[in-house]
Order: structure tokens, then C-alpha cells, then sequence
């Protein structure tokens, strides 16, 4: 017979293990839940043959109790101890960051931090009878902190771009509400991330790409486009109609929108936009 004693105090914990030990695909365990002096605990007993199993099998209920119900936690801690200078609204945002990454590759993410922590209490388990389960979490699962610590840089680094990246339209926004403009309209013909610039008469408007002349780019690259950007921003056109070839917004549109505001109109359907359809179907 195997027996195993899981101690703690916390109510939610002790729930949700006793639910997960009640429908545990495993035949020949019995479990109780007993108070002694300073912890609750929970004691398993297990009866059968195949004890490696027993073991993975709790092992993977401690595992999935982390991730499920600590993680959170854990993740603000990092964010507190590591990336203090970040005032509480900020780390709640950076925090909503790291569960997006989790999300966006979240069979890869899952998996790695559910095998590191299940090999964690597998080997813990092998060789103790008993496991205080804050006192765990506390000091022995340093490979899984790894793990959310680099989902929390990844985080940081997407959370200062983003924030670059709003800094620097703002003060765009406030450059092209305080000159004047230079034109009354600029066409843009937008096709897979491609632009070319027409004026109001439908002429073609040379797009300067000289690095040294393109004083409004910025360390942030948006797309392709950034001398296109450069380009209204020394034309500063009162309108800007944007003809979506393909029909489809992308960064650099939405860049654009953002920074000219009310002066900036979508068009899918026109003459030009006929036009320019028909052009690059044929090239």
C-alpha cells in the first residue's frame, strides 16, 4: 500500500482536490480529509499494483491545481518582484499580456509547464510520504517560475512597444493639429501592404525613401509604409482617402486612422478603386 498526506489551509485548495481525487480514473484509492494541529490534510491511501501510476496520477492533480488556481498569483508575483516600477494599472495590463501569449500558443505553453510541474511532484513524491503544499509552491518549483517568468519579458517587451508605439501617435496627433496643411487631398491606393500616393488631381505623388530626409520615422516600425507615413506627415493633406484594393485593413491602416482621425476615409467601391482593381489583376 501507498500512502500520501497533502497539508494545507486553503479552502479553495482543499475543493478542488477532493473533487479531483473523487473522479480520479484509478480503481483502489480511498481518501479522507483530517485537521491536526496545523494544517488541513488530505491522506490517500492506494492499494493496487502499479504505484508509478498512482504517483502520475497525483502528480498531474497537484500540476493542474497550479496551473489552474496559482498561476495567477504566481505571474503577479513575478510582476511585483521583477518589474516593480510598473504602477498596478500597468502590471494588470501587462498581466491581460500574459494570458494572451499563453493563449495564442497554448498547446505548446500548456504542455511544457504541465510536464515541468508533474516531473517536479512525480520526483518529490517518489521519495516523500507527506507534501505541504504552500512550502512547494514556495521552494521547489523553480523550473515552472522560469517558465512564466519568460512569459512575463515576452509580456514587458510587448507592453513598452505597445506603449511606444501610442506615445508616438499622440505626438503625431498633437504635430498635425498644430501646423497646417499642405494639401487639400491625398488619394492612397492600398494593396498588400503596398501604397501608392495620388493628390487631388490623381497625379502621382513621389514617396521619398532617403532615411536621412524622413524626419518623422520613429524607432517603431508600423509596416512597410514608414516612408509613406513620412510622406503625409510633410504633405499634411487636409483629407486622406484610403482605396482598399483588397479590401482589407492592416497595421499600417490602422496606424493611420489613429493618427488622422476624421481626416482619413475608407473606400473599397469608386472609380479609382475600379480602377486600380483592374490594374493589378492584369500585372
Amino acid at each position: 500500500m501507498k500512502s500520501l498526506c497533502i497539508k494545507t489551509n486553503n479552502t479553495n485548495t482543499l475543493e478542488y482536490l477532493l473533487n479531483e481525487l473523487d473522479s480520479i480514473n484509478l480503481n483502489n484509492i480511498c481518501f479522507t480529509k483530517k485537521q491536526f494541529k496545523h494544517y488541513q490534510n488530505i491522506i490517500i491511501h492506494y492499494s493496487g499494483n502499479n504505484t508509478n501510476e498512482f504517483l502520475k496520477e497525483i502528480s498531474s492533480i497537484l500540476s493542474f491545481l497550479i496551473i489552474d488556481e496559482y498561476e495567477n498569483d504566481l505571474l503577479n508575483r513575478i510582476l511585483m518582484q521583477n518589474y516593480f516600477y510598473f504602477d498596478k494599472t500597468e502590471r494588470n495590463k501587462i498581466l491581460d499580456i500574459c494570458f494572451n501569449i499563453t493563449i495564442d500558443d497554448f498547446n505548446s505553453i500548456f504542455e511544457k509547464k504541465l510536464n515541468t510541474l508533474s516531473e517536479l511532484f512525480f520526483e518529490y513524491l517518489c521519495n516523500c510520504k507527506s507534501i505541504v503544499l504552500t512550502g512547494f509552491i514556495n521552494f521547489r518549483i523553480s523550473k515552472y517560475l522560469n517558465i512564466l517568468d519568460e512569459i512575463a519579458s515576452e509580456a514587458v517587451n510587448h507592453f513598452i512597444i505597445e506603449k511606444e508605439y501610442l506615445e508616438f501617435v499622440s505626438l503625431l496627433k498633437l504635430y498635425i493639429n498644430t501646423q497646417p496643411s499642405n494639401s487639400n487631398l491625398v488619394h492612397i491606393i492600398y494593396s498588400n501592404s503596398e501604397s501608392v500616393l495620388l493628390d487631388e488631381y490623381k497625379k502621382l505623388i513621389k514617396v521619398d525613401t532617403n532615411t536621412f530626409s524622413a524626419k518623422y520615422l520613429s524607432d517603431i516600425s508600423f509596416s512597410s509604409n514608414d516612408y509613406t507615413l513620412n510622406s503625409l506627415l510633410t504633405i499634411l493633406p487636409k483629407k486622406i482617402c484610403v482605396h482598399l484594393i483588397d479590401n482589407s485593413c492592416d497595421e499600417f491602416i490602422d496606424t493611420l486612422q489613429l493618427i488622422f482621425e476624421n481626416r482619413i476615409s475608407i473606400c473599397t467601391d469608386c472609380n479609382i478603386c475600379r480602377l486600380y482593381k483592374t490594374t493589378y489583376k492584369t500585372t
